[in-house]
């Protein structure tokens, strides 16, 4: 009951018409950066960030956040027309969207992923709501010792769930938590690593730098590439609600797929990319005519669409009640709210209400709004996808460089934004992962303070990190994600050796 009351004061909140606005705002912007290939919503929300600077701490995040799941309804629009995931969490989408718009069926399968989208999304901010209040009475007995050890379990996850190689992945963690100790230190004031630069007493700015480490190295990137006009599928969109027969087919895929994306999303690193994979992956093992995948099954874009979306929902519960942003984009929110003097964690519900169940509120709305929009508005999309490249990426870099010098009206931070989109090429080139980097560099923020306390009330003592069963539980939890990936080395080679033995024998 108590719940459902906040859910209400917080419906309050969102249906005020700056922040009903600012909600249909980024759904649309939202929309269409999940429809432009190569346009994602870290970099997107980056771009937007010093817009919101003049809102209100609320307007704000309401915006931010439906930029990054209208995103994901989006992401299936060029996946289905134009064979080009969006995002990466878009890329199973492709495998049976685009055959069934070859076949024809375009419409059911863009309204189908518009459909389990809307389900899934509405039942992941179900979950969300229902979850946070149990979440932030066991934040609560949290101390800078259970913090610390949270945060370090939450950046090992992230490390090890990363695509590529895990020393890249750790390399780039330490580079992240080097790049939060710029500035003037928490308990003796010291300036550190500042060069004598004014703009540096503060420590490197949030917004320039992921403007610079999403933005500006996508374009680099894009630039290396030769422009070739994509085929659209050209045939006219039909039957965009789709038949009995396809949601018959839908339906359970539509339920996995919710599980799977809300139990996955809340995973650091990758939660939101892993339960697209998975959630495909489970609807083509328990499929009677698994032979239909890869050649126009709706089954195959009814299941991943549902995980992503309810999976970006869950990823909001560890930022909103325990400070931990479990994404890049995430973490560029944190870093939103952070510039406006508030801190996500479990004093938020208490301390600032309004932003609290006003977003999730917002949540619901945005997701109504969504299927309201999508759905007669695909025409449109549909020709938002012949702008050409070589128009689409100056005006990105326009936008970057304007927003970088608008923060502070400093060139220092349009020269720091330059300098990270050249290390973000870098990164990509050379294959190291970003988000390790922009996830340590946002919580390093808060680790070291909550470090210091703690060995402050230990007089210097570690064992405080093993005082508590919460801390103790979550040293443990991390030390066993540390090591099991040379435990499952050691039994695939162990394997290997016995079935090349039993080889030799035979």
């Amino acid at each position: 009951m108590e719940t459902l009351q906040h859910l209400a004061y917080g419906f309050g909140v969102a249906f005020t018409p700056e922040n009903l606005l600012l909600c249909l705002l980024g759904c649309m912007m939202g929309t269409l950066v999940g429809v432009l290939p190569g346009l994602g919503p870290a970099a997107s929300i980056s771009l937007l960030l010093p817009t919101t600077f003049k809102m209100s701490p609320t307007g704000g995040l309401i915006m931010l956040s439906g930029i990054l799941y209208g995103a994901m309804y989006g992401g299936s629009t060029t996946s289905i027309l134009v064979n080009i995931p969006g995002e990466a969490f878009s890329v199973v989408t492709c495998l049976d969207g685009y055959q069934m718009a070859r076949q024809g069926r375009a419409g059911p399968a863009l309204g189908i992923a518009a459909f389990g989208s809307f389900i899934a999304g509405t039942l992941g901010i179900i979950g969300l709501t229902l979850s946070a209040a149990p979440l932030v009475d066991l934040a609560l007995r949290f101390g800078p010792p259970e913090y610390f050890c949270l945060m370090i379990l939450g950046m090992t996850m992230l490390v090890f769930l990363t695509s590529g190689h895990i020393v890249k992945a750790l390399m780039m963690a330490s580079f992240g938590f080097l790049l939060s100790t710029i500035g003037q230190e928490v308990f003796t004031g010291t300036f550190r690593f500042t060069f004598g630069i004014f703009e540096l007493y503060d420590g490197v700015g949030v917004v320039p730098a992921v403007m610079g480490l999403f933005g500006i190295s996508e374009v680099l990137m894009n630039l290396e590439e030769k422009y070739k006009p994509q085929e659209i599928i050209s045939k006219k969109i039909r039957g965009l609600l789709p038949s009995y027969q396809d949601w018959m087919d839908s339906k359970w895929p539509i339920v996995r797929g919710t599980l799977v994306g809300f139990s996955l999303g809340s995973l650091p690193g990758g939660g939101t990319l892993l339960s697209t994979f998975a959630s495909y992956t489970i609807e083509k093992k328990l499929s009677k005519h698994p032979e239909r995948f890869g050649k126009g099954a709706i089954e195959g874009v009814a299941g991943p669409e549902s995980a992503n979306n309810a999976a970006v929902q869950a990823s909001y519960i560890p930022l909103l009640t325990l400070g931990i942003p479990p994404t890049p984009t995430l973490a560029i929110l944190m870093g939103a709210l952070m510039i406006h003097n508030i801190l996500p964690g479990p004093l938020l519900m208490t301390e600032h209400p309004d932003i609290f169940w006003g977003l999730i509120a917002s949540m619901y709305i945005g997701n109504a709004m969504l299927l309201v929009l999508n759905l007669p508005l695909i025409r449109m999309w549909v020709q938002v996808l012949k702008v050409p490249y070589p128009i689409l990426f100056p005006l990105i870099l326009l936008i970057c460089l304007i927003g970088s010098y608008t923060i502070n009206s400093s060139i220092v931070d349009g020269t720091i934004m330059i300098l990270f989109g050249i290390m973000g090429y870098l990164m990509r080139k050379f294959k190291y992962e970003i988000a390790p980097a922009v996830l340590a560099m946002v919580l390093g923020v808060v680790m070291e303070p909550a470090l210091r306390r703690s060995l402050i009330m230990s007089s210097g003592n570690f064992k405080i990190f093993f005082a508590s069963t919460i801390s103790k539980s979550l040293m443990i939890t991390t030390g066993v994600v540390l090591v099991s990936p040379l435990i499952l080395k050691m039994v695939r080679k162990k394997r290997k050796g016995v079935a090349t033995s039993l080889g030799t024998r035979s």
